[in-house]
C-alpha cells in the first residue's frame, strides 16, 4: 500500500501545520525524516523496505521542501521535531522508530529529545547536527552543485545533473528546498549544545554511516554515537552522505539486521 495524505498538525506557537506525508507498507512504524536531497532522497528507500519487510514507513515533506508551505514561524530543527511529536500524537502511533538521514537525523534525535512514549528507537543515518573539533560539517551553502555531488557519494555519476537544465517549476521547488534547509538548520548545520543533551537519552539507537561520506566524515559519526548512551556505530561501505539513496539494499539489511540487538521492540 502506497498512499499520500494531507495533515493540519496544530503546532504551539506557530499554528495549524499542514504535512504531507507519504506512506508505504503495514506492520510495525517507521517515521522516516528525509534530508536537504529533498522528500525524493528517501522514496526509492521506503518502498524497499516496505517491500522487504512488514513495516509502515511514514516519510512527510518537511514544510518548505518540494513545494510545500513552510510557516515563517517553523523555523527551527526542534520545531519540527515538535511538529512530528505532535503527528505521531495525532495519528495515535506507538512503539515508533524514527529513521532520519543528514538533517533528517537532526531531526530524529530533537524528537528523541522529547522523550515521547510514542518512540522506542531511532536510526541515525549520517546525521548532522552536533558539533565535533576537527571535523566541521561541509559548508553546504558556499559548495556548487557539482562540490555537493562530489562530497554526498562515493560514486557521484548516476546522480549527478545540471540545475540550469531544470524546468523553471522544478528551480522553483529546488529554490524553496534550499531555503527551507537553511531557516531549519542554519548555515552551521548544527547546536552546539546538542551533544551533550543527547547524553540524558536512554533510547535504543543505530547509528549507519557511509565509508566515502565527505559532508560529514566517519569519525563526525563515531563521535555522535558516542554522545549516545546506547547507541551503536557501523560504518557502510561503498556508500556516501545519502547512503539510503546510494546504497538502500545496504541500508535496510543494516537496519533489520540490528532488529534483534537493538530494536527488541519490533519483531520479524
Amino acid at each position: 500500500m502506497n498512499t499520500t495524505a494531507q495533515y493540519t498538525v496544530p503546532l504551539d506557537g506557530v499554528g495549524p501545520v499542514e504535512v504531507t506525508v507519504a506512506e508505504y507498507g503495514t506492520g510495525h512504524p517507521f517515521l522516516l525524516l528525509h534530508g536537504g536531497a529533498g522528500p525524493q532522497s528517501v522514496t526509492g528507500f521506503a518502498e524497499k523496505f516496505a517491500a522487504a519487510h512488514d513495516v509502515r514507513v511514514l516519510a512527510p515533506v518537511h514544510p518548505g521542501f518540494g513545494g510545500t508551505v513552510r510557516p515563517g514561524a517553523l523555523a527551527s530543527v526542534p520545531a519540527l521535531a515538535a511538529l512530528y511529536g505532535a503527528l505521531l500524537d495525532q495519528l495515535d502511533l506507538t512503539d515508533v522508530t524514527v529513521i532520519g538521514n543528514s538533517v533528517g537525523g537532526w531531526i530524529t534525535a530533537e524528537i528523541a529529545l522529547l522523550k515521547s512514549p510514542r518512540v522506542s528507537g531511532m536510526v541515525l543515518i549520517d546525521a548532522v547536527g552536533i558539533e565535533v573539533p576537527g571535523h566541521p560539517v561541509a559548508d553546504f551553502f558556499s559548495l556548487t552543485m557539482d562540490q555537493v555531488f562530489e562530497l554526498s557519494f562515493h560514486n557521484p555519476d548516476p546522480f549527478r545533473f545540471d540545475p540550469a537544465t531544470l524546468p523553471p517549476a522544478a528551480q522553483a521547488v529546488a529554490a524553496g528546498n534550499r531555503a527551507a534547509l537553511a531557516a531549519y538548520a542554519g548555515t552551521a548545520m548544527s547546536d552546539p549544545a546538542l551533544a551533550a543533551r543527547l547524553g540524558t537519552l536512554e533510547l535504543p539507537t543505530l547509528v549507519l554511516w557511509g565509508d566515502s561520506d565527505r559532508i560529514v566524515d566517519a569519525d563526525y559519526g563515531r563521535a555522535y554515537a558516542a554522545a549516545i548512551p546506547l547507541a551503536r556505530f557501523q560504518l557502510l561501505t561503498g556508500t556516501g552522505h545519502n547512503a539510503q539513496l546510494e546504497t538502500p539494499d545496504q541500508v535496510v539489511n543494516a537496519i533489520w539486521d540490528s532488529a534483534d540487538t537493538d530494536f527488541t521492540a519490533f519483531s520479524r
